[in-house]
């Protein structure tokens, strides 16, 4: 479904991404890793369209996106949702505010929001903090409200920005379980970056391995795990 042929990206000097060629298959739950600075953050901006690389090309499919703007920009954008290690929720807003801003955002009758909004807290496990204020949630239950924010107007593609490195071990396990549920049950594409190898390793199916800006390898979760070729895949799982 997604496709990346020679990504590069640079801020200044700085070559954060070099010539990443790599593909998502559609439906799957995609692993992107790598140490602190191997440019996973910035590959995902790339892949989500937050940023246009400086060298390569990004496909949806069959279709080249990494050159949209305007109206087509923002109809793909609406294609996909994103989720943070910060949750960067509305603190203003309580929990029905939050899930309710894309879908206001993209014109949404009331009606419809509030049916909609009443489905995704189902969906997440959160039914009973519908008017509930941020400072009353704990971290686990914010990332809820994150993801229900994110599917709120359906999308195909989740991106999942180190989605859990912010929470316990208990409350990760309990968030990575969510998202594998409702990937089966939506049917949508999962990417996911993280410097937690336990993360990888209990919900992907396939997995890139990032060192310095560049693609260590890529392939099968068992296959990479079992059997690493490259020295960046080696002391990440081996560490």
């Amino acid at each position: 479904m997604i496709r990346l042929k020679g990504i590069s990206k640079h801020y200044g000097p700085v070559a954060a991404v070099r010539k990443v060629s790599l593909g998502i298959p559609r439906g799957s739950i995609y692993g992107i890793i790598g140490k602190s600075g191997a440019g996973k953050s910035t590959l995902l901006r790339v892949m989500s369209l937050l940023e246009s690389p400086d060298g390569g090309e990004v496909y949806y499919g069959d279709e080249r996106v990494d050159g949209l703007d305007g109206k087509e920009l923002l109809f793909r954008r609406r294609k996909m949702g994103m989720i943070f290690q910060n949750f960067n929720l509305f603190a203003s807003r309580n929990v029905l505010g939050n899930i309710s801003y894309p879908l206001e955002i993209a014109g949404f009758p009331k009606k419809a929001i509030y049916e909609r909004v009443d489905e995704l807290l189902e969906m997440v496990g959160i039914t009973d903090k519908k008017k509930a204020l941020l400072r009353e949630l704990s971290g686990g239950q914010k990332q809820r409200v994150a993801i229900a924010r994110a599917l709120a107007a359906g999308p195909e593609v989740l991106f999942c920005d180190e989605a859990t490195s912010a929470l316990d071990p208990q409350t990760t396990r309990s968030i990575l379980a969510l998202i594998r549920e409702l990937q089966s049950r939506l049917k949508i594409t999962v990417v996911l970056i993280t410097h937690q190898m336990q993360v990888i390793r209990s919900i992907c199916q396939y997995v890139a391995v990032l060192h310095e800006g560049e693609l260590a390898e890529e392939g099968k979760l068992d296959e990479v795990f079992d059997s690493p070729r490259s020295q960046a895949a080696r002391e990440l799982i081996y560490e």
